[in-house]
C-alpha cells in the first residue's frame, strides 16, 4: 500500500477530495481501482461516455452480456445490469472510505439515462429505481442540472436519496441547483446526515468554447484572455457556494444534520495541449470541495501539481476576467447554455452508440447460439 501522495496531502492540509473520474471492470477485477484508493483517491465518477469506451473497447463484458441476452433480457435491460455490477463492486471498494470519512466520502456515482435529461417525471423514476436497485450508502445517482432536472433533484433530496447534480456550467443555474438542494433538505423530514450531494462543475469544456469565440473575434485584446475563463468561472461559483451555506437558513438545516452540497470541479484534464496538464486542479483548491479527475491527471497531480488554497485567492480578479470577456463580444450566459446542450447531447450520443453496439453484439450472439 502507498504510504503517502500528494492527493493524500490534498484532503488532509487542503480539505479537498480527489476523485477518478472513470471505471471499468478490468480495473475492477485486476486491482487497480483499489491501488487508486490507496494512493489517496475518495470517489469515483462515472458517466455514459465512460461506460460506452470501458464496454466496446473490452471483453471483460462479454459473458455476462451473453448470459443476460441469453436468458431474455433486452439490450438496454443488459447493459444496466452490467452497469449496476460495476457500480456495485466499485461501492464495496470505496465502502471503507465512506465509513471512515464518517460519510463525507467513498462515493461512486452512475448516472440516469441521458434521454431522461429533458424528462422530470422519468428522471425521479429513474434516479429512485437506481437507489432501491443499489441500495448502498455510498451511492450517488448523477441527475442533470438542466431546468427539468431541478425539481428532480429536490424531489430525490427530499426523500433522503443522495445525489451527484451534473452537467453544470453556469452560474445562474448553479444558484437554482443549491436551492433545489436546500428546498429538498427542508422537505426531507427528521435527521439529515446521511443525505450526501455534490454539484459537478464543468470546467476545461467552458475554456475550450469561450477561447473558439476569442479567436473568433481575433483581436489582441480577445485573445489575451484565452485560457482564463474557465477557471474564473469555476472561482466564482465557489463564492457563490460560501455565500449560500451560511446564514439562519442554513445554520437551521445544518442543526438537523445537513451537509453542505460540495462543489465538484469535474472536465478537470486540460483538454488544449497548450495548458498546463493541471491548469483546472492547481487553480480550484480549496476546503469543502472535489475534483474528480482521469487517471492521466491524477497522475500528472501527484508528480507535480501545488498545494496551495488557490479556488477563492482572489475572487475580484476572477469578477473581472468574467467581465473582460463580456466587453470583447464574448456571452457566458450563451457560452453556458450551449455547453449545457452539447453536453447532454454529447451523452445521448454515447448512449445511444453504445446500445447500437450491443445492438449488434447480441444479433451475432443469436446468430452463434443458431449456428450451434
Amino acid at each position: 500500500m502507498t504510504d503517502h501522495t500528494r492527493l493524500h496531502d490534498l484532503f488532509r492540509e487542503q480539505g479537498q477530495s480527489p476523485w477518478l473520474d472513470n471505471l471499468r471492470r478490468g480495473w475492477i477485477t485486476g486491482g487497480e481501482l483499489q491501488k487508486w484508493v490507496d494512493d489517496g483517491v475518495r470517489g469515483i465518477t462515472s458517466n455514459p461516455s465512460i461506460f460506452q469506451k470501458a464496454i466496446e473497447k473490452s471483453g471483460d463484458y462479454d459473458a455476462e452480456f451473453g448470459s443476460s441476452i441469453n436468458a431474455g433480457a433486452s439490450v438496454e435491460d443488459a447493459y444496466w445490469m452490467l452497469v449496476t455490477s460495476d457500480i456495485r463492486s466499485a461501492l464495496g471498494i470505496l465502502r471503507p472510505v465512506h465509513d471512515e470519512s464518517d460519510g463525507l466520502d467513498g462515493y461512486v456515482s452512475v448516472e440516469v439515462a441521458p434521454s431522461l435529461a429533458r424528462d422530470t417525471d422519468g428522471t425521479i423514476a429513474s434516479a429512485r429505481m437506481l437507489h432501491e436497485t443499489i441500495a448502498e450508502p455510498n451511492l450517488y445517482v448523477k441527475i442533470p442540472g438542466t431546468a427539468e432536472g431541478l425539481p428532480a433533484i429536490q424531489q430525490m433530496i427530499s426523500e433522503g436519496r443522495s445525489i451527484n447534480v451534473t452537467l453544470l456550467f453556469g452560474l445562474e443555474r448553479y444558484g437554482e441547483v443549491i436551492e433545489a438542494y436546500l428546498a429538498g433538505l427542508e422537505a426531507c423530514e427528521g435527521d439529515l446526515s446521511g443525505v450526501s450531494s455534490v454539484a459537478s462543475f464543468f470546467v476545461s469544456r467552458v475554456d475550450t468554447e469561450v477561447d473558439r469565440r476569442l479567436e473568433a473575434i481575433g483581436t489582441d485584446e480577445a485573445l489575451a484572455l484565452r485560457g482564463r475563463a474557465a477557471v474564473a468561472n469555476a472561482q466564482l461559483a465557489y463564492q457563490l457556494f460560501l455565500e449560500r451555506f451560511q446564514g439562519e437558513r442554513w445554520s437551521a438545516l445544518e442543526a438537523r444534520g445537513a451537509r453542505v452540497q460540495r462543489p465538484l470541479w469535474a472536465s478537470t484534464s486540460a483538454k488544449n495541449p497548450n495548458y498546463p496538464d493541471t491548469l483546472y486542479v492547481d487553480t480550484l483548491i480549496g476546503p469543502d470541495t472535489v475534483n474528480t479527475m482521469p487517471e492521466a491527471t491524477l497522475e500528472a497531480f501527484m508528480d507535480h501539481g501545488t498545494m496551495d488554497r488557490t479556488v477563492d485567492a482572489d475572487p475580484d480578479h476572477a469578477r473581472r476576467m468574467i467581465d473582460a470577456l463580456a466587453e470583447v463580444g464574448v456571452d457566458m450566459a450563451d457560452v453556458t447554455a450551449t455547453l449545457e446542450r452539447e453536453g447532454v447531447g454529447a451523452f445521448e450520443k454515447s448512449y445511444d452508440e453504445l446500445l447500437g453496439a450491443l445492438e449488434g453484439k447480441a444479433a451475432e450472439l443469436g446468430a452463434r447460439t443458431e449456428r450451434g
